[in-house]
């Protein structure tokens, strides 16, 4: 399936999409582009971006690029590439867990229309497992399943116990790569392994599809915690060591600084339930290490161990 497919997705849900060069981009926030498909790694020009930023008024873009590239936040993405999944090669307890869930759940492909309204109940207890309530509401979710209605590559996935939905999940193939876009559930059921056991069934059906060879998991969020993404590695996903660039408008760009930054995060700390506070101290925080070489960043928790051998490849 093609990117235009996805583009086409982003443009149903009231989103501005423009294509450039080395990607597309859509706003994921106020004047703030993210580039697409996210497992993408790309290369623009200084003046592609800045030419991107002056014409279409923007105040800041995001986008993924090789971690052999000088600039950039020493970041991942949450990647599992290979022919297939096997459940033999999982850690003793995540066996035992999609074991549990298979006799507990039906792991079945749902339409979107249960996605949409079923869904709901369980993104919502995702959403405040995390503790990001506000990040989302019943219209933004339904706007955005109803969008993937009738377009290919689209796929929802259903857990169902007794009839009842328990965890979901929507994805989209590109290229070569299925994506998990959201995976959500109920937390009362969590214990009976329902996450591991639909991401296990979605994604080992999805390798046997021709054409497949990777599964992608995510970004590292902005603002998220960590913690968001140790399932994914418990079931075998690995970390990929990328480059996560943000960059601004030239004209605000020296607004953008330290100070700024410790101005934001105290204010954060009064408002710690504003997701949009949190997803612009993030972007502060990713623009901060632009510059910074590779060996002076923190490094993220999930590539101890990894940077260190890719970084000598460079």
């Amino acid at each position: 399936m093609s990117s235009e497919i996805f583009a086409e997705w982003l443009r149903r849900q009231g989103h501005r999409v423009i294509r450039t060069s080395s990607s597309y981009w859509f706003d994921q926030g106020p004047r703030v582009y993210q580039a697409f498909p996210y497992h993408w790694l790309i290369q623009p020009s200084c003046n592609e971006l800045q030419d991107f930023l002056h014409k279409n008024k923007a105040i800041g873009l995001r986008y993924s690029t090789p971690i052999s590239m000088p600039m950039g936040k020493l970041s991942y993405h949450v990647v599992y590439e290979g022919p297939s999944f096997d459940l033999a090669s999982l850690p003793k307890k995540v066996r035992h867990d999609i074991r549990n869930g298979l006799e507990y759940a039906t792991i079945e492909q749902i339409s979107i229309s249960r996605l949409a309204t079923e869904g709901w109940n369980l993104r919502l207890e995702t959403l405040i497992r995390q503790g990001r309530q506000k990040a989302e509401n019943m219209t933004t979710w339904q706007r955005i399943c109803y969008a993937a209605e009738d377009l290919p590559g689209f796929d929802a996935w259903g857990a169902l116990h007794e009839g009842r939905l328990v965890s979901s999940m929507l994805a989209f193939t590109c290229d070569d790569c299925y994506t998990i876009l959201y995976q959500q559930s109920t937390t009362d059921h969590l214990k009976y392994g329902i996450n591991n056991t639909l991401y296990y069934v979605a994604t080992t059906e999805a390798l046997k599809r021709e054409g497949v060879s990777q599964v992608f998991g995510g970004l590292q969020s902005l603002d998220a915690s960590p913690d968001v993404d140790k399932f994914k590695f418990r079931m075998r996903f690995n970390a990929k060591p990328v480059r996560q660039r943000v960059v601004f408008h030239s004209l605000l760009s020296p607004f953008f600084n330290k100070a700024s930054y410790l101005a934001l995060k105290q204010l954060s700390l009064w408002n710690p339930s504003n997701p949009s506070l949190a997803k612009v101290l993030g972007m502060l925080n990713f623009y901060l290490q632009d510059r910074v070489p590779l060996s002076e960043q923190p490094c993220p928790e999930p590539l101890i161990g990894l940077i260190k051998q890719n970084s000598e490849n460079i």
